[in-house]
């Protein structure tokens, strides 16, 4: 629980509070000078004691705020707590009036001690109204307080979820290329060794970058070229990447390994059961609002009877909607013949 007060850590809000208390010191100061009769000094007398002393004990009723609040006090106990603070700060208050009022104006002794019960009830009022204000404060600095620890709760949440999400990409994969380079390494050792230099490229990369950062397109295009070579050891001319690139895409913005699941979708329901070459081609346009990238990849529908969203597709647009907010960014078209995947990439983000 913080204790600082207020005034310490917000000098702006201790302005503001002395002004309040000079204008009203000032506009007491005109009252008590031309509607009582009062001289000038002995309206500052009067003003000093009574405004501008209980201004400055009012400030420790913060204290009393914080020790005792709603949420862990019943209310018998709050009133009981107020009720014996007001009488010390009252007490405190009176004390000091008088003492000031003998060193400053002495003539006012008599007059203040006729008036002494209003005064008391007076300073109650007062502690009632600085009471208010203080709670009005402590709801404001808690509230704050909640919206900070909300926002850094929701952040760890995309965090741990995007951990999550690429948990069950890279695994998937790496399964898969070990599968495959087991078994190459009876046939073709060399084709073997191959796909071992690529894949441990591969994962370096992917263990470079953290979950949720961006990497530039150029690099995230390399890293699934070399992916996509490996896949090339194991299926030979069935699989035929083409790639029409704007260039002036290279140097934009994407979640890094935001596109090797799309390459395992085309490659896991176009190209596994093929008799004939098929061609993943990717296109990627581009302004400076967004990235457009297409990857689409033809399929024979009389071998796959039924084609869902698979994990890696979902992963892709779970990502994309914790990372921009938005879950619209990956449209899905099927044409029975062509599968394709669209991603809009946005480049300008809060």
């Amino acid at each position: 629980m913080e204790l600082r007060h207020p005034f310490i850590t917000n000098p702006r809000l201790t302005i503001f509070y002395g002004i309040f208390w000079l204008m009203a010191s000032a506009v007491m100061m005109l009252i008590l000078i031309f509607s009582n009769g009062l001289d000038y000094w002995a309206a500052f007398v009067e003003v000093f004691t009574s405004i501008l002393i209980f201004a400055f004990i009012g400030a420790s009723v913060w204290y009393v705020i914080r020790f005792s609040t709603l949420e862990n006090n019943s209310v018998l106990r709050i009133i009981l707590a107020h009720l014996i603070a007001a009488s010390i700060i009252v007490f405190i208050w009176m004390y000091l009036n008088v003492i000031l009022v003998k060193l400053l104006n002495p003539q006012a002794l008599e007059w203040m001690q006729k008036g002494m019960i209003n005064k008391i009830f007076g300073g109650y009022l007062m502690y009632v109204i600085f009471v208010i204000f203080f709670y009005a404060v402590n709801y404001y600095y808690s509230f704050k307080e909640k919206v900070r620890n909300e926002g850094k709760l929701i952040a760890l949440v995309k965090e741990a979820e995007l951990h999550a999400l690429k948990s069950q990409i890279n695994p998937h994969f790496l399964f898969n290329s070990l599968n495959s380079i087991s078994s190459l390494t009876m046939t073709d050792p060399a084709k073997a060794q191959e796909m071992v230099i690529n894949l441990s490229q591969l994962m370096r990369y992917s263990l470079k970058h953290g979950q949720n950062e961006k990497v530039l397109f150029k690099q995230e295009l390399e890293n699934n070229k070399l992916y996509l070579q490996i896949e090339k050891v194991r299926f030979g001319s069935k699989l035929n990447p083409i790639f029409d690139i704007d260039e002036k895409c290279f140097q934009l913005n994407i979640p890094n390994m935001i596109l090797q699941p799309l390459y395992e979708n085309a490659i896991k329901y176009g190209v596994y059961e093929a008799t004939e070459p098929v061609e993943i081609k990717t296109v990627c346009r581009c302004n400076e609002d967004f990235l457009q990238i297409t990857i689409k990849n033809s399929y024979d529908p009389n071998v796959i009877s039924k084609r869902g969203e698979g994990i890696g597709l979902r992963n892709i647009r779970d990502r994309l909607e914790i990372i921009y907010g938005n879950p619209h960014l990956m449209t899905l078209e099927d044409n029975r013949k062509e599968f394709t995947v669209n991603l809009t990439i946005p480049q300008k983000t809060n």
